[in-house]
């Protein structure tokens, strides 16, 4: 059985960089050895729970501006399974949740970005997933409660965003993380840690910082979602660092 994780997919330039949070997404990927992987990404939004069902490899999709031209010829020839789509279709309408198939959307950056560093050679199934930051959290748990089956087949579900992701508060010449921001993270930390889904799930009205750190839940949400989908009694944090000031690379395993 695989476990689920929560992790931070930072800017695009994470594929070129090199530093403790690059090391430690290359180190996960030979940890973790799933049959498939399904990713949720803070960069598909949409009402209904939207799946890639493309029966081929995905186009890339360059979803950001005014990076180096480098980035916008990274090639990640992944490709999706309609078997792994249907069956994650299957399990959320037996747990009342609607979802649809998408047959051409490409793979976004809060997808590849990660997926790069982890497995640089493309070679496992992808199916990325869409998330809906306007329902409540207790919601989107139960979207990954009703996949959590996905272990067993060693299947690995993946949520890509960030705890604090306020690009209003990012300083890109700092080394140095702010602590109203480490802040947010530590009360997140200690929530998982004893397994307090409930105060979780109120972290708007409960943690320090929440609004400054959370503008939108867009990049949230897949915590949530990864969180129900996991297989252990509580979570364990695998990495915590920081990068210009406030953008959080904070991880979790479930």
């Amino acid at each position: 059985m695989i476990s689920s994780v929560s992790l931070c997919h930072g800017g695009p330039t994470l594929i070129v960089e090199k530093n403790e949070y690059t090391d430690f997404l290359k180190d996960l990927g030979k940890k973790l050895a799933p049959k498939a992987i399904v990713i949720f990404t803070a960069h598909w939004e949409s009402e209904i729970t939207t799946i890639s069902a493309i029966d081929d490899t995905y186009d890339m999709m360059y979803d950001f501006y005014g990076f180096p031209k480098e980035l916008y010829s990274v090639k990640y020839p992944a490709k999706c399974s309609v078997e792994v789509a249907s069956k994650l279709q299957s399990m959320l309408r037996s747990n009342g949740i609607e979802s649809k198939l998408d047959e051409n959307r490409g793979l976004d950056h809060g997808a590849w970005d990660v997926l790069y560093l982890m497995y640089p050679k493309a070679n496992l199934p992808i199916v990325q997933v869409s998330v809906n930051p306007e329902i409540a959290m207790e919601k989107q748990y139960e979207i990954g409660r009703a996949i959590r089956d996905l272990g067993k087949e060693d299947i690995l579900v993946i949520g890509s965003g960030s705890t604090v992701h306020n690009l209003s508060t990012v300083d890109w010449n700092s080394d140095k993380a702010e602590e109203w921001a480490v802040e947010f993270d530590n009360w997140l930390i200690e929530s998982m840690e004893n397994n307090d889904t409930e105060t979780l799930f109120r972290y708007k009205q409960l943690a320090p910082n929440a609004k400054r750190a959370v503008p939108r839940q867009e990049h949230i949400v897949p915590m949530f979602i990864a969180m129900g989908s996991g297989n252990k009694d509580k979570a364990k944090l695998l990495h915590q660092g920081y990068a210009y000031g406030t953008l959080s690379y904070i991880c979790f395993e479930f």
